[in-house]
């Protein structure tokens, strides 16, 4: 290693000397892209292996990872425009039949082939690499080179040595995975189920040149113990691979390369640089292969870096910049990737979908390729999917009706439950004649209050509505006869609940879960645990003759809302809430035949939903709105939010809404796009019953993808319910539908196409001179 200038390294000047190490894709165009950018610059990479040793086989490329090569680097994107086999098709093999989808547009080339490039790239540049060469410490290299980029991979030992600094969370996962090839090319990208006496095991397979593929074998932790893959050596476990996706391989032999099974981890650091030192690539994040975005993200980082240290003053505003940057795509990258590798893990709750529902989950299953989009690619195959679902022709998925019990819903769009804290001494008033009635003109085909308390004590705040006087039955009553006249078609359902310790609390706006200043009531729960120790009102613990007393208050409460002539009940067992709060181990902590045991914590609200079946209408429909999760360590489990649904719809439920989370308030959920489906698909395709998917569901391309994926029955949306109560109708509008599942209001009808603006485009050039 060259010594310390005289000088010492100058972090808040643009670096000159550049140490990096890990001699992988990322590591490496990030030197040649910084030496162009400076040809003065004296950079080193350092890689411990050989310059053609490497793992793994091939590497897929996105259009827009070439096309930042491109601008980058013309000469490194020539030189792999060279080498690539490109082709469009998605081959799923279902039960021996397979169902292809084209138009996806992949681009590949072998890993070895990549190095090479960037190797020849590095030396033309001036690039020192210096091969079978462990790099100095981070912190070492550190006070001799103005910036160390560190892309030593996923066990990144830079990352460890300095993990009070960096702050990782790495996270295994389920399935055990090996990295193999084989001798020929498939025509396609090629998923193969195979479903063995010893479990379930998929195939993903692609070519990476013309006489070459990579097969990756994955299958659940499970099922390769079982299948004895823990007891063979490396030939032992190609040859066996080989011989169970034989069909895939026409019988040919697979090969490897140093080739082991591994178990994902997921990484991610709160910090991705220390000092001088930053993290690229696989050290700094990784996302699940299935996805295909290992080698595209570290190239993207090292793309950005090369930009940000250009661009910037100082290298602290360089490396800021970086993380600014990169970190939102490489999180979507990462919540897009976990979707699918969760896919992957939970394959063998789809075997059994038929066979065009199945191959459209798979592809469908990281949120990023949707209906729409997949429409754009193949409009056969989504047209063909659509038939199966099946969709009145011309008709988008969600306006498709479906029946529960007696009610026939004309739409699979369900205004969700929203706390409007709007209310008098639990009156609905004008303000929820407007805004549930708008919405019902908005063309959903379930419109759902809030929750509707059954007593004074139950609310959350003073602005909650309730359902415990005959004055709250009859301005209830006004809402559902505007509804059921103005709306026809639309259905209304209430929703019932308990506030229990999360009660007497000031409007949302005011403090969200902040005790009143005055006038608060005494709370009852499950245990007398606050929801904020030092915070919130300790509640006392129900006993015997308290939860009679609530359950008689629920009992009153649908008897009234029968009255109402609500077409659905919705029970409240959710978000921290009294039911949800006998369900959750964290807030229920009772020795009494009402805790411990999931069974025992069941039992009230159980007994509760069951006094509610009885009363109920018995052709009107019951649903039960569970928290699925509680985003917290020792609390409800996906594995548990199963046996709950199953408890339920044991008992009546005919669909179960599940939520997630709002229990304790140290939660951490993962919030992104559509994130709590993953939950009310578990359930639905583990059990059977239908289920009403929420949460951040915010477009009716999620909603179509969703519902022909077969991962919900019924999609619920607050907010967008919110910026546009006409949410359905626009949606209709939007995809060129006019049929019976979005009819518009005869007052409204003159609206049912976009207005027109004013001409933004200017006439194109007749003539363009280079």
């Amino acid at each position: 290693m060259p010594g310390p200038r005289d000088s010492g390294p100058h972090p808040a000047e643009r670096p000159l000397r550049i140490a990096v190490i890990g001699g992988g894709p990322g590591g490496l165009y990030a030197a040649a892209l910084l030496k162009r950018l400076r040809p003065e610059r004296e950079i080193t990479v350092w890689e411990r292996n050989a310059p053609d040793t490497t793992f793994g086989f091939g590497v897929v490329l996105s259009d827009e990872t070439l096309g930042g090569i491109e601008h980058a680097d013309p000469v490194v994107y020539e030189a792999l425009k060279a080498e690539f086999v490109r082709w469009d098709d998605i081959d799923i093999v279902h039960r021996g039949r397979t169902l292809t989808s084209g138009g996806h547009g992949f681009a590949a080339l072998g890993r070895r082939r990549l190095l090479e490039i960037l190797h020849q790239r590095c030396r033309a540049l001036g690039v020192r690499l210096r091969f079978r060469t462990e790099a100095p410490p981070a912190a070492e290299l550190a006070t001799g080179y103005d910036l160390v980029i560190a892309a030593d991979g996923v066990h990144s030992a830079t990352r460890e040595t300095h993990a009070q600094h960096f702050a990782p969370r790495i996270t295994g996962h389920r399935c055990r995975y090996i990295w193999l090839a084989a001798d020929f090319a498939f025509d396609s990208f090629r998923f193969e189920i195979a479903e063995t006496e010893h479990g379930v095991m998929q195939l993903h397979g692609y070519p990476f040149s013309t006489d070459s593929s990579t097969v990756i074998v994955e299958m659940r932790e499970e099922v390769w113990r079982a299948a004895g893959f823990d007891e063979l050596d490396e030939q032992g476990s190609v040859d066996r691979c080989a011989k169970i996706f034989a069909d895939a391989l026409g019988n040919r032999p697979l090969r490897s390369n140093n080739s082991s099974w591994t178990v994902f981890r997921t990484v991610v650091n709160a910090h991705w640089s220390y000092g001088n030192t930053v993290l690229l690539g696989d050290a700094a994040h990784t996302a699940h292969f299935s996805i295909g975005s290992g080698t595209k993200l570290a190239v993207e980082d090292a793309l950005a870096l090369a930009a940000c240290v250009e661009e910037q003053p100082t290298l602290p505003a360089a490396l800021a910049a970086y993380e600014l940057e990169r970190r939102p795509v490489v999180e979507s990258t990462q919540r897009a990737a976990a979707a699918s590798l969760r896919w992957f893990e939970e394959l063998a709750l789809y075997l059994d979908q038929p066979p065009r529902q199945f191959a459209f989950n798979l592809l469908t299953r990281s949120r990023r390729v949707t209906h729409d989009n997949l429409r754009l690619r193949d409009p056969g195959f989504t047209d063909v999917v659509e038939r199966d679902f099946p969709c009145p022709s011309g008709t988008p998925p969600m306006f498709t009706p479906f029946r529960l019990r007696g009610l026939e819903l004309r739409n699979r769009v369900v205004v969700s439950p929203m706390d409007m804290y709007s209310a008098v001494d639990g009156l609905p008033g004008d303000f929820h004649l407007v805004h549930l009635g708008a919405r019902a003109l908005g063309g959903a085909g379930l419109v759902m209050t809030e929750m509707v308390c059954v007593s004074a004590e139950g609310r959350i705040t003073p602005g909650c509505t309730g359902l415990y006087t005959p004055e709250q039955a009859a301005a209830w009553r006004r809402v559902t006869d505007f509804v059921h006249r103005q709306a026809p078609g639309t259905a209304i359902g209430v929703q019932l609940g308990h506030s229990g310790r999360k009660g007497s609390t000031k409007l949302m706006w005011e403090g969200i879960d902040e005790p009143l200043d005055d006038g608060n009531w005494p709370l009852a729960a499950a245990s007398p645990l606050p929801y904020r120790p030092g915070v919130n009102q300790v509640p006392h613990a129900l006993d015997r003759a308290g939860l009679t007393d609530i359950r008689e208050q629920f009992a009153a409460a649908a008897w009234r809302a029968a009255r109402c002539d609500f077409d659905l009940l919705e029970l409240h067992c959710a978000h921290g809430y009294l039911l949800s709060g006998f369900l959750s181990p964290l807030t229920n902590q009772r020795t009494d035949a009402y805790g411990g045991s999931l069974a025992n914590r069941l039992r009230f609200p159980l007994e509760v939903f069951d006094v509610l079946r009885g009363i109920w209408p018995a052709e009107r429909p019951m649903t039960v709105r569970i928290s699925a999760t509680d985003w917290a360590p020792g609390g409800t489990t996906a594995e548990e939010s199963v046996e709950i649904a199953r408890a339920f719809a044991a008992h009546g439920a005919d669909a179960i809404d599940v939520s997630t989370g709002q229990v304790v308030p140290d939660e951490r959920p993962e919030f992104g796009r559509s994130y709590q489906t993953p939950y009310a698909d578990r359930i639905r395709n583990t059990l059977g019953v239908p289920v009403i998917a929420v949460g951040a569901i915010s477009s009716w391309d999620d909603v179509n993808s969703l519902l022909l994926a077969g991962r919900a029955d019924l999609c619920a949306l607050a907010r967008p319910h919110l910026y546009d109560p006409h949410w359905t109708l626009h949606a209709a509008a939007e995809q060129g539908y006019s049929g019976p599942g979005a009819p518009w209001p005869a007052p409204y009808r003159a609206g049912s196409r976009r207005p027109p603006t004013g001409r933004t485009d200017a006439p194109r050039p007749r003539l363009t001179l280079k």
